[in-house]
């Protein structure tokens, strides 16, 4: 077995990556939202907390009844508990990327879990 994986993801307005990867850690997904529309559910999470880039376009965030705008450059952890919400502004698009991983999991960063 190699030890990577590889995957490449085209114009889908939603790729999960757990299952295409392999991976064990963490869940990535890959988002598209057409201008004017948003996810159709508010959620929160039991144990994940999520880590949100925004890679292209303009949208907001709806956390805990608060609105927080969204654009191309923007990072955004969102606690479990917190209740969640996206879309993408009335007038352009937005693409982002979501990575859930378990809250308090991390034990080492990249300089301290190297092997050199």
């Amino acid at each position: 077995m190699k030890n990577y994986a590889k995957v490449n993801v085209t114009e889908e307005a939603r790729a999960e990556l757990h299952d295409k990867l392999a991976l064990t850690g963490a869940e990535v997904s890959i988002n598209a939202l057409p201008a004017g529309t948003s996810v159709p559910f508010i959620h929160s999470h039991k144990q994940n907390e999520e880590i949100y880039a925004v890679l292209s376009g303009e949208g907001y965030a709806e956390i805990d009844g608060e609105i927080i705008g969204l654009e191309a450059g923007d990072w955004l952890r969102v606690s479990p508990a917190a209740k969640r919400r996206f879309a993408a502004s009335s007038e352009k698009a937005v693409k982002y990327i979501c990575i859930q991983v378990k809250e308090g999991s991390l034990e080492g960063y990249t300089a301290t879990d190297a092997i050199i």
